[in-house]
């Protein structure tokens, strides 16, 4: 198995850009915005290592159950996007709570990266690589299986997301990282060796932006 890549270091650790609204822009269209390009990243991210799975069954039962498996990641995106904003806002108003960022943010790398290397993370990938069975031939089945495959790889990928969340949530290099570290341990033999190497990657960058913002304070 050929190694990840290593981890892009962030350039800043401000949580203000990816969150707030344009000059001009509403609050619905910022989160209009910010919920179409987090679906389109969650497609681009999520389709490599899910396509072998839609590809048991063609047509339009394919296409409901990615449907439904993406309606899950957007579900997501939904849910973090006031949580976000929140942050954003409370970090430009605090300038206390804008230099402790960069240490919250090595805190929760390195514990993404510690929850690679957790049995409850082995037994979560252990059920994405084991998709069940192709559902009856029918709409609604098929919605459904999409969406039970979209909450088990949002549990899967608990750990990896935060770490995009953390790195930049609309940064190409986290992106490509991440595409490349959620491939590999659903595709790959011996995903879950691959799981525990992105997780030491995590944990090692995580004390770098640790050590990193200790210099600074």
């Amino acid at each position: 198995m050929s190694a990840m890549p290593a981890m892009p270091m962030p350039g800043g650790w401000s949580m203000s850009m990816a969150w707030m609204r344009m000059p001009g822009q509403t609050w619905a269209g910022a989160a209009a915005c910010f919920l179409g390009m987090w679906t389109l990243m969650m497609v681009a991210m999520m389709l490599p290592s899910l396509v072998p799975v839609l590809r048991r069954c063609a047509g339009r039962w394919a296409a409901l159950a990615g449907a439904g498996y993406f309606l899950v990641w957007s579900a997501l995106g939904a849910a973090l996007f006031p949580l976000g904003v929140g942050l954003a806002l409370a970090e430009m108003r605090q300038p206390a709570l804008a230099r402790a960022v960069p240490i919250a943010a090595g805190l929760i790398v390195v514990l993404a990266g510690a929850l690679q290397l957790t049995g409850w993370k082995a037994r979560q990938l252990a059920c994405c690589r084991a998709a069940p069975g192709w559902p009856p031939r029918r709409a609604w089945a098929a919605w459904r299986y999409g969406v039970r495959l979209g909450l088990r790889c949002v549990r899967c990928c608990a750990g990896l997301t935060a770490i995009l969340l953390v790195m930049g949530v609309m940064d190409l290099r986290a992106m490509a990282v991440v595409t490349a570290a959620v491939t590999v341990e659903r595709l790959a033999p011996g995903g879950g060796r691959a799981a525990r190497a992105t997780g030491a990657l995590a944990i090692a960058l995580g004390v770098a932006v640790l050590v990193r913002a200790a210099g600074r304070v």
